[in-house]
């Protein structure tokens, strides 16, 4: 059983969250590594991750969230030791704040092997960046692929294995990034649940 867990945080222009997310992070049980690719910040978003404890890792300029999950995900594999399993990523939005630790729920079923990506059900937020259309057709390519329906197939914050995550490389840009995972993951016969 792999029991150690790579926190991947895409982050851009988080200076005011980014500390208080990486601090929840570190709480989450078999966290060993938390590491935030700060994706074109114009801010001090990367001086403030670096002084909350994290591993920083910068784009020079903006090349999106895809680019920063592939890049977060490369830096955990050279950090990964010979030998021993592939670490469980955990990708989580940079502007969680203290309810990251909430995340600790998607790692059991994933590190025990129970499934191979759970995702996040986020509450719904008011003034929410996925308007409902973007929603609606991500739940009906995701059905149509593979018959299963998603709940929130947007949800960006998700526990997942090495192998999974390699089926689904390379990642869509933009909004489907998190449809695109999903359909390659499941159609790859990985096991997923929200």
């Amino acid at each position: 059983m792999n029991d150690r867990v790579a926190v991947v945080i895409p982050a851009k222009d988080e200076v005011d969250r980014i500390a208080a997310t990486i601090r929840a992070c570190r709480a989450i049980p078999h966290v060993d590594l938390v590491l935030v690719v700060d994706d074109g910040s114009e801010d001090g978003t990367q001086h403030a991750a670096r002084n909350a404890g994290a591993v920083v890792v910068r784009h020079s300029v903006n090349r999106g969230k895809a680019s920063a999950m592939e890049t977060g995900s490369s830096v955990v594999a050279m950090r990964d030791i010979d030998g021993r399993p592939a670490r469980v990523l955990l990708f989580i939005d940079a502007d969680m704040g203290e309810s990251a630790v909430e995340c600790a729920a998607l790692v059991e079923p994933v590190i025990s092997g129970e499934v191979d990506l759970a995702i996040a059900a986020l509450p719904p937020e008011e003034g929410q960046s996925s308007p409902a259309m973007a929603t609606k057709l991500a739940r009906q390519a995701i059905t149509r692929a593979t018959g299963w329906r998603p709940y929130q197939p947007l949800s960006g914050v998700r526990c997942i294995t090495r192998d999974a995550f390699n089926a689904a490389l390379p990642l869509a840009h933009g909004w489907g990034v998190e449809t695109g995972m999903t359909i390659d993951v499941l159609t790859a016969g990985f096991t997923m649940q929200e």
